[in-house]
């Protein structure tokens, strides 16, 4: 129950983060609201998770950016400049998160 609660803390971290600018440009609501539960439960994930052969720095990033495959897909039939944006903060928030787990726990 520890390590849940660490990586939820941590999560809502990462989505504070991820919607700060979001909230600043005066972003749709549903989709900020999208983004910081994203990525409260990526960091669960990323956590609880253990992938053979990837070093723990790296599994952030990587699962990270695949769990926003789906959200790129969505975005790039409407705005195809945020694609690498999202994407990015996709693989930086996922090693930050990775990097908060491992240190933490």
């Amino acid at each position: 129950m520890r390590i849940f609660i660490i990586s939820m803390i941590i999560g809502v971290v990462a989505g504070i983060i991820d919607i700060i600018p979001m909230i600043i440009q005066k972003l749709d609501r549903k989709a900020t609201l999208s983004a910081f539960v994203h990525y409260i439960l990526v960091a669960i994930v990323i956590i609880n998770i253990s992938i053979p052969g990837l070093v723990w720095w790296l599994k952030g990033g990587v699962v990270s950016l695949a769990l926003s495959i789906p959200i790129l897909i969505i975005i790039s039939g409407n705005d195809k400049k945020a694609v690498p944006i999202i994407a990015s903060m996709a693989i930086i928030l996922g090693t930050l998160i990775s990097l908060a787990g491992h240190y933490c726990i």
